[in-house]
């Protein structure tokens, strides 16, 4: 019994060093920028093995940019795109998590029913139902994650997805938004997240897409690269997909109402 309460001892002291860590680390960023976070470590990682005895290296692009060196627009249009609310919520947007919880049950119960007809449909062929069923994509499931928890996620925090990641991941959303302001919230973000395989940061992305710095990129530049964050590595092969071009239009529209920090 003695031997449990040592190792639980242990464990919680363990957690609050981790936990004066990650404080520490963010009141750093507070004037030093942080030109790597997990995510783009494990990615960097990722892309030398997969490149192992090929005659090609894996690419790799990744510049700082000052928040005055990236243009106002993509700074809305990532706003508009992914976290409207950004400048006045703490962090978590409630709202936004309710509603997007809400269109997750939608979808599912879609999908169940769609099962279900197939089932009934191919009572007699079993093997062709389970085929069919199989053959359902599944649902896509909308996260309803803010900028700060976005930047939470991959910034210290390991690609794992269970209750004690979240639960971490929260941890560091509002150690984010205690210590550091909106406008440093956003500038690392946006030097940060991926554009594509091998690109990251707003400097990266608009030369490997539009040859021009981030300061130049027009609105309709800056709200394509917004639409692309939720899926990166999809549409950096897709530039002419449908989706991208409506969707784009839809930002650009959204842009005017929005005022970065």
């Amino acid at each position: 019994m003695k031997s449990f309460g040592r190792w639980l001892l242990w464990l919680l002291l363990a957690g609050m060093a981790l936990q004066v860590f990650f404080v520490l680390r963010v009141a750093l960023m507070v004037v030093v920028d942080p030109h790597s976070t997990a995510f783009m470590r494990s990615e960097a990682w990722r892309i030398a093995i997969g490149s192992l005895g090929s005659e090609k290296a894996g690419r790799w692009s990744h510049q700082w940019a000052d928040y005055e060196q990236i243009s106002p627009h993509l700074k809305r249009a990532v706003m508009a795109s992914e976290d409207a609310g950004f400048a006045n919520h703490g962090g978590v947007d409630w709202t936004a998590i309710e509603t997007a919880w809400k269109k997750n049950e939608r979808r599912l119960e879609a999908a169940e029913k769609r099962a279900e007809q197939i089932e009934r449909r191919l009572a007699k062929k079993p093997e062709a139902a389970e085929a069919a069923v199989k053959a359902i994509k599944p649902a896509k499931i909308m996260g309803g994650s803010t900028i700060t928890q976005q930047l939470a996620k991959n910034l210290l925090l390991s690609g794992e997805r269970n209750l004690l990641r979240k639960g971490q991941e929260l941890l560091l959303t509002l150690t984010l938004e205690a210590l550091l302001s909106k406008r440093r919230i956003l500038e690392i973000y946006l030097n940060s997240v991926e554009w594509g395989e091998g690109v990251f940061g707003a400097e990266a992305a608009a030369q490997r897409y539009f040859k021009k710095p981030a300061s130049k990129l027009s609105p309709q530049e800056a709200a394509r690269l917004a639409v692309m964050l939720p899926s990166p590595k999809f549409f950096e092969n897709r530039q002419g997909s449908a989706y991208l071009a409506k969707r784009t239009g839809t930002i650009v529209a959204r842009m005017g109402d929005i005022r970065e920090p």
